[in-house]
């Protein structure tokens, strides 16, 4: 079942999305990839959403990927007497840890971690920035602050500490249950919550050994001063402008959104852009016209994948959102100028055999009008590569491992297959061959350029670069 565009779609399942024919729907509307939002509903819910979408890949003969998405760290106040409170702005209101109930004077913080970051001068964001708190005087157990922005504060509202970097891990108890039982089931992906550091990766890779792939998600701005690093360190990045949007000015967030993508292009990780992308659709049939020139413009950054949350989660019209979403996408890359612009913003390749292989693998399919560019891979590495170099054919990802395989549901401009390893030269030709034409790439004559490592199955050896036509 082949896409007829490159940049794939996450749709996140949720409660109007559970049931064996939404999920259908939405794989069949287009959805490359489903989300598992562990911020919401309860293992056995996710356990048997993943086995109906580990169905859809022997119906549509199809790999599928699954991203496990972990709620993190979640900073909220405490209860008020009455359920909530209004603050003026310019009154004073107190933050500490004692558990009693909260009125228009104070309320309680349950996170030390806060207090400990604070100091005199910095701004408190409360339920998604719309209340402002600006820090008079703090210890490790109370800030004194002044109300900047007021308005109706209620029980468990969400806080930010834009400015801070907190002594918290990036994965609660909760997390790690979570992740344990995500793992035992069989993932493809761990999306990572409250990224701060690099050292917050580094600590999920200990824990997740290779059983699946790691997306950071960016939606902290302490995380942005250690980007290169956390880049590198993961095996996907999540642009969440979310909570971002919060954090950080409204008006930043575009520039932060491109900053990110150009810089996981650069590094061949696939980028996903997330959050608000076609917000209407939760209760509209449409999307606005500037919804829709958002997702067209994360398409012509050549972001690998376009997020829907809620969209699909609780919407009124998910599988309409997914439509759009696959419509918006086919749109763009129709268009030359979004070619222009990957060309654009192409990447030189590093001075290694196989980015020297891949590149020229690009610029042989395009001068010979090649119908796809197969590559094997038994880690994805060879097929990342590729899809780094944005070809303007289709990538056929061949891979013996189903894992691999699934992950790569996520990467730009690829259509991955779990088949046999290879034995043999010849073997590669025909398996590349037969898999073009079975896949719907390739008709009788037509010209595939073929990578792959020798020694078959060894990880990173991209080392063949081979010109077949289809017989």
């Amino acid at each position: 079942m082949r896409r007829k565009r490159s940049a794939k779609i996450i749709a996140t399942l949720g409660p109007g999305t559970s049931s064996e024919e939404m999920i259908t729907a939405l794989f069949e509307a287009g959805a490359d990839v489903f989300r598992l939002n562990f911020s919401h509903g309860n293992q056995e819910d996710h356990k048997r959403r993943f086995d109906i979408i580990r169905s859809l890949e022997t119906r549509f003969y199809r790999s599928v990927g699954i991203l496990l998405d972990l709620q993190g760290p979640k900073l909220r106040v405490g209860e008020f007497k009455d359920g909530k409170v209004k603050l003026q702005t310019g009154q004073p209101f107190r933050l500490d840890l004692n558990k009693e109930a909260g009125d228009e004077k104070r309320v309680c913080l349950p996170h030390p971690e806060i207090f400990q970051a604070l100091e005199s001068g910095v701004d408190l964001l409360l339920d998604d920035g719309k209340i402002r708190l600006k820090v008079s005087d703090c210890s490790p157990e109370f800030a004194e602050t002044k109300v900047i922005t007021g308005g109706v504060l209620s029980d468990h509202k969400g806080v930010n500490v834009p400015s801070a970097v907190l002594n918290l891990s990036s994965l609660t108890e909760k997390d790690l249950g979570d992740l344990r039982f995500g793992l035992k089931l069989g993932v493809d992906w761990v999306a990572l919550s409250f990224v701060q550091r690099p050292e917050d990766i580094a600590h999920a890779r200990k824990l997740i050994a290779g059983r699946a792939g790691i997306m950071s998600k960016l939606e902290k701005p302490q995380a942005l001063d250690h980007l290169d690093e956390i880049v590198d360190l993961s095996d996907a990045v999540m642009v969440a402008r979310g909570d971002l949007g919060v954090e950080v000015p409204p008006e930043e967030v575009p520039a932060l959104q491109k900053r990110i993508v150009f810089k996981c292009r650069s590094r061949g990780k696939p980028v996903v852009i997330a959050t608000q992308m076609l917000e209407s659709m939760i209760h509209s049939p449409t999307p606005t016209r500037a919804e829709a020139s958002d997702v067209a413009t994360a398409i012509y950054d050549g972001s690998d994948a376009v997020m829907l949350s809620a969209e699909t989660a609780v919407g009124e019209y998910p599988v309409e959102a997914v439509t759009m979403m696959d419509n918006i996408i086919r749109q763009v890359e129709k268009d030359p100028h979004y070619r222009r612009m990957l060309e654009t913003h192409r990447y030189a390749p590093e001075a290694t055999a196989a980015d020297a292989i891949t590149s020229a693998a690009r610029q042989v399919a395009q001068t010979i009008s090649a119908s796809v560019i197969v590559t094997f891979s038994s880690t994805g590495s060879t097929t990342l590569r590729a899809a780094r170099e944005r070809p303007v054919v289709p990538i056929l990802g061949l891979t013996p491992r189903a894992d691999t395989a699934r992950k790569l549901a996520l990467a730009w401009g690829v259509h991955s297959v779990h088949t046999e390893d290879l034995k043999t030269f010849r073997d590669m030709v025909v398996r590349a061959i037969d898999a073009a034409k079975q896949e719907e790439f390739a008709d009788i004559g037509d010209p595939l350029v073929i990578t792959a490592g020798v020694p078959f199955g060894t990880p990173g050896a991209t080392n063949i670069l081979r010109i077949a036509w289809v017989e």
